[in-house]
């Protein structure tokens, strides 16, 4: 018997006909005031689970370094730093940066903070850079194995934000300014638009310690008004307790959990009858529906003793600097081949701002961090490729926002909004184009601009998402939480 089957009685039967009277003349009262309009959302329903149009990407796995990694550093290297070195930016040709109207755009999230400002001593390059692959796109030598890579990566160059502080982190998942508060993030909209590939893992899998509370915490991989069962699911890579508390103990028979939970699922379908609307009991429902199902699959999805030593190699699991990041690019590959819709990896999270917040010290920190990540996610492109789930699996790359262009505490960089890089790579991208420029400095992004949901709206397309059609009732978007596709980088 299926504890989880629907069941019918004469409770339920009578709650619903006595609501739907209390609805219908509750709906009319509402309409009366004003307050609700049938014809706002038309014929208005919840996704059914199928894209709007044909996809070219089926999954989404979305990479983000946690600080503000330095687009100077990593894919959008500027000569005329080390031809300037020590000057000011009145001192240069390029002046005309300080009195761009786009240093307008950023909101300030911290009054009399002591960083996210504009820093004036131009600060040189503290690593080289070399054109990279067939295409000849420019690459920091910090990034050898992407750099490999490269000729299947769009580099975007041309993002901005209008957060001068760590809240950028919430809003590149949201596409608001952390002022304006939580809002569903890119992998919940995906979550909620789309059904699942396989019923026994979660569709929405976070890996990697998510944002600090400081700069959007859960907020991060959260669905806010679309309801907590569309946030992302935290998984470990412990094949012995991946999912804290989803497994019983040692001493429970499964017989005896089935039991458990046929009970707490009838006691949980009692109380929907009485409260249809609760998201939090609609979401308990599936998640005991789903913890059921995934005490077999998850851990098998952590647990590599099915790869090859060439394999684990090629993530970097065999040295101690690339193993855990590694392990969860890994586990990501793993999670995209079995059917798992979105996966977010975060890298950098050290319980404040982020270790890529390179205000000083930006040459050893940045260096370290690069070994870290740069041979598992190149691994990682590698790896999909030869397994041909590259070309419908949608890889994202992407940071809060750059560095500036001038110096921090002499061997550092601030926070950047004005301009900075992330590059998409899969599920129908182009590969070996770069798309958008900054300045010669590196300071605004002059050439087709992107805000940051233009990312979100690149992504939806290509899994053959509308956004307007996702639109719930009662909380309208603005057009910029829409933002438009990249259309210039799809194949």
């Amino acid at each position: 018997m299926n504890p989880f089957a629907p069941q019918s009685s004469r409770r339920a039967f009578l709650a619903d006909l006595g609501m739907g009277f209390t609805g219908l003349a509750l709906g009319a009262m509402l309409y009366r005031d004003g307050i609700a309009r049938a014809d706002e959302f038309g014929s208005w329903a919840p996704p059914d689970g199928l894209p709007h149009f044909a996809p070219k990407a089926k999954r989404v796995i979305w990479l983000f370094m946690i600080g503000g990694t330095s687009h100077l550093e990593s894919f959008d290297p500027k000569p005329a730093l080390n031809r300037y070195a020590g000057k000011t930016i009145n001192e240069t040709p390029h002046q005309d940066v300080l009195e761009s109207p786009y240093t307008e755009n950023v909101r300030i999230a911290i009054q009399n903070d002591a960083n996210g400002h504009i820093r004036h001593e131009l600060y040189p390059l503290q690593v080289g850079y070399s054109k990279r692959g067939e295409s000849g796109i420019e690459v920091s030598d910090w990034w050898p194995e992407v750099g490999e890579c490269v000729d299947e990566l769009a580099v975007i160059r041309s993002l901005w934000t209008t957060n001068d502080n760590h809240g950028a982190q919430l809003q590149f998942h949201t596409g608001r300014h952390s002022l304006e508060g939580p809002f569903p993030t890119i992998g919940s909209w995906v979550h909620y638009g789309l059904g699942s590939l396989n019923e026994e893992l979660p569709q929405f899998v976070v890996l990697g310690t998510p944002i600090a509370d400081c700069c959007g915490g859960m907020n991060g991989h959260g669905a806010s008004y679309l309801g907590p069962e569309h946030d992302g699911v935290q998984l470990e890579i412990n094949p012995k307790n991946p999912l804290p508390f989803a497994a019983p103990g040692p001493d429970v028979y499964r017989e005896e959990q089935a039991d458990s939970f046929s009970l707490i699922d009838r006691l949980n379908r009692i109380s929907a009858v009485q409260y249809p609307d609760d998201a939090q009991l609609r979401a308990r429902i599936k998640s005991y529906e789903l913890a059921f199902r995934m005490q077999m699959s998850v851990p098998e999805v952590v647990d590599f003793a099915s790869e090859t030593a060439e394999t684990q190699a090629l993530y970097g699991l065999d040295r101690a600097e690339t193993r855990e990041f590694g392990q969860q690019c890994l586990t990501a590959r793993r999670l995209v081949e079995r059917g798992v819709r979105f996966v977010q990896i975060f890298h950098g999270s050290n319980g404040g701002a982020g270790a890529w917040d390179a205000h000083s010290s930006l040459k050893p920190g940045h260096s370290k961090l690069c070994k870290q990540v740069d041979q598992p996610i190149g691994g990682l492109l590698k790896d999909l490729k030869r397994r041909g789930l590259l070309d419908d699996t949608l890889v994202v790359w992407a940071t809060e926002f750059g560095r500036t262009p001038g110096s921090q505490n002499g061997d550092g960089r601030d926070h950047h909004p004005f301009g900075f890089s992330a590059w998409m790579a899969g599920g129908g991208v182009k590969g070996g184009v770069v798309h958008g420029a900054t300045d010669e400095l590196g300071f605004h992004a002059v050439e087709n601009r992107h805000y940051v949901t233009d990312i979100h709206a690149t992504v939806l397309h290509q899994l053959g998402l509308d956004s307007r059609k996702l639109e719930v009732p009662g909380f309208k978007r603005l057009d910029i939480d829409h933002g438009k596709p990249i259309h210039e980088i799809l194949a």
